[in-house]
């Protein structure tokens, strides 16, 4: 059994990964923290995210319980995320990582550190959203510069980063189907007198409204005709379940990066 430790227990999304580590037949749930000054700290990680006591006991940071586990699932924010990697590093703790906005300086770092654990890292941990990569590389690279695409994504209101990390995905994808790089021609803003759209562009929208767990949609818009494809998130379960069985895949792995396309076995899609 892989014993897994939760970055962000009492969290929203720490609890439902909790559920699915708890559900998981190759894992168990061995350890919890929180951040310095959560008045979740020292309840029983069980009682709080499923109702049933667990034992387990959420500790204050990840110093005091990282040498309790195999892997550390994260879903925090991208600061803690990477003083978390470092951390895991030096003890040779695997990581499961679904934190989003997480820059290049931060993955650069990030690939580094992982010569010293095994870490899988995405944007979605959602086996319909990696499917979707898939997908609208393919898309782009059937239909070719004929076709203007834009993406637009919607996400609940306390989200903090914009556009989402699936969406950056989703545009990087697209890119590569047709040859581009989003860092050169994906367009994040539109306001005013903005002059005709290039055709090269590849646009990406955000919206952030109320409790949408997470929409996006990619448009391959062609003189009277368009193909959309869309994801609708209706909770976060598929999420976590991803990460869950991410962590269990890691069991055995050696150190370096690896992706969900590893874990569900796309890259040959």
């Amino acid at each position: 059994m892989t014993k897994v430790i939760i970055a962000g227990a009492a969290g929203r999304m720490g609890q439902r990964v909790a559920h699915m580590v708890n559900t998981h037949p190759g894992l168990t749930y061995a350890a919890a923290f929180e951040a310095a000054g959560s008045p979740h700290i020292g309840r029983d990680a069980g009682e709080l995210s499923f109702g049933e006591k667990n034992g387990v006991i959420i500790e204050e940071g990840l110093e005091a319980v990282v040498n309790k586990g195999d892997v550390i699932i994260d879903f925090t924010f991208h600061a803690a995320t990477m003083s978390f990697a470092r951390i895991a590093a030096q003890h040779n703790t695997a990581m499961v990582i679904g934190t989003t906005g997480l820059s290049e300086e931060n993955l650069a770092e990030l690939a580094k550190l992982a010569e010293n654990f095994a870490c899988v890292q995405a944007p979605n941990m959602s086996v319909c959203v990696n499917v979707l990569f898939k997908l609208v590389k393919k898309t782009a690279a059937i239909l070719g510069d004929d076709y203007d695409i834009e993406i637009i994504e919607a996400h609940h209101n306390k989200k903090k980063d914009a556009p989402s990390g699936t969406a950056l995905k989703l545009g990087e994808m697209a890119a590569e189907g047709v040859n581009r790089k989003l860092s050169e021609v994906g367009v994040f803003e539109r306001n005013g007198i903005i002059g005709e759209r290039k055709s090269e562009e590849i646009g990406i929208s955000t919206i952030r409204a109320a409790d949408i767990v997470g929409e996006h949609t990619v448009y391959f818009a062609g003189p009277g005709e368009r193909i959309e494809l869309t994801h609708r998130a209706h909770s976060r379960d598929h999420f976590a379940k991803g990460a869950a069985t991410a962590a269990a895949w890691l069991d055995g792995k050696a150190s370096g990066m690896y992706t969900m396309f590893d874990v569900l076995g796309l890259h040959d899609l």
